[in-house]
């Protein structure tokens, strides 16, 4: 778990991926893959086994939810954008890192004190534009002396941390360093076997703010089939029980339908029947919201045959998330399977309307 703690410590929102991709370059490197970066600073690890062609895609984002810097007040506060989607509920008197070029700051963003709220402020959901950063600082000139400006990023914090029950991780930026993590590994474990294509590992930037990385992503690694590597929502909380929602603990979450995509239909039975044959468990999401790196990759070129492979995860788009344990380390091996799969016959037939 101490690469899974190194990716989530890491900073890096939307635009300022370097740390995340800089942890990603060392561990494909030792990996011996081949390094490749797209324009936008997307990363990759390509790696033949024994034949070069299809070219399978296994990619996780960079990226975390954070905030920038957009204003520094007179009295030394700052005003900051969302860089990704926040629900502003979840922020008040929360700590934050601002990262400049000489140093990192913390800071918390303010709340007034119960004792002090009026009624309707009681009863109001502050709006992010309305919230500041307090930094400690007396005026924007000290503000300016530290070295905080505007276009600074601003982290979450919350420290990495496996829960009582060994199978639990609590982390900030899960979404989605465990997806990089997964890249990864899958690549490690795909070095102890025979697999009849080549695999292209790594993560795509900037998929917070509408998936910019996988759009150019493809063009750099020419994938033939692509897996986006990415976190669904669990909803295992209070009052959200129901059959058919994703769980913690359950299995890797395979997406069948969200607002970005619908996956290529035999590479989905691919999976499942795979999941079958070696008693991996599994399970499944339809969601009407959001998206993922697949609804880019897919759209590639003529389009190329893509899925969501991921694992369910509780509180994302917040300062902390956990997921299972067991649920990566079963998705991990779920793709390492389906990978040993994909010759150049079996990919040829998931689109075999082509011709």
């Amino acid at each position: 778990m101490h690469f899974l703690q190194q990716l989530t410590e890491a900073r890096g929102v939307p635009g300022y991926e370097q740390e995340v991709r800089t942890l990603m370059e060392e561990e494909l490197s030792k990996l011996g893959a081949a390094i490749q970066y797209d324009g936008l600073g997307s990363i990759f690890g390509k790696k033949p086994g024994t034949a070069s062609n299809p070219r399978v895609l296994v990619a996780g984002h960079l990226d975390e939810v954070g905030f920038m810097v957009s204003e520094i007040t007179k009295g030394g506060y700052l005003r900051f954008a969302p860089l990704g989607g926040w629900w502003s509920q979840v922020l008040l008197s929360q700590r934050v890192q601002i990262v400049t070029e000489r140093r990192s700051y913390t800071g918390v963003i303010g709340s007034k004190p119960p004792h002090i709220l009026t009624l309707e402020e009681r009863n109001k959901v502050y709006p992010i534009r309305e919230m500041y950063i307090d930094v400690g600082a007396r005026s924007d000139e000290q503000v300016k002396e530290w070295g905080i400006q505007v276009g600074d990023p601003v982290v979450p914090i919350c420290p990495f941390e496996i829960m009582p029950d060994g199978d639990t991780i609590l982390a900030k930026a899960l979404d989605n360093r465990m997806g990089c993590y997964m890249a990864v590994e899958v690549l490690r474990q795909l070095q102890m076997t025979d697999h009849p294509n080549t695999i292209i590992a790594g993560a795509t930037v900037q998929e917070e703010v509408g998936l910019r990385g996988a759009q150019t992503a493809p063009y750099e690694v020419k994938p033939d089939v692509a897996f986006a590597l990415d976190v669904g929502v669990a909803e295992d909380g209070p009052g959200q029980e129901g059959s058919g929602k994703a769980k913690l603990g359950e299995g890797p979450l395979l997406t069948f339908l969200d607002a970005s995509m619908i996956p290529n239909i035999p590479l989905r039975n691919l999976v499942v029947k795979t999941a079958e044959e070696n008693n991996i468990p599994y399970q499944t999401e339809t969601m009407l919201g959001g998206g993922t790196d697949a609804g880019k990759f897919h759209l590639y070129h003529r389009g190329i045959p893509s899925m969501v492979v991921g694992v369910a995860a509780r509180y994302i788009h917040s300062h902390t998330s956990m997921i299972s344990k067991r649920d990566l380390e079963n998705g991990i091996r779920l793709l390492v399977e389906v990978i040993k799969k994909l010759n150049t016959e079996t990919v040829r037939q998931l689109t075999h309307y082509i011709g």
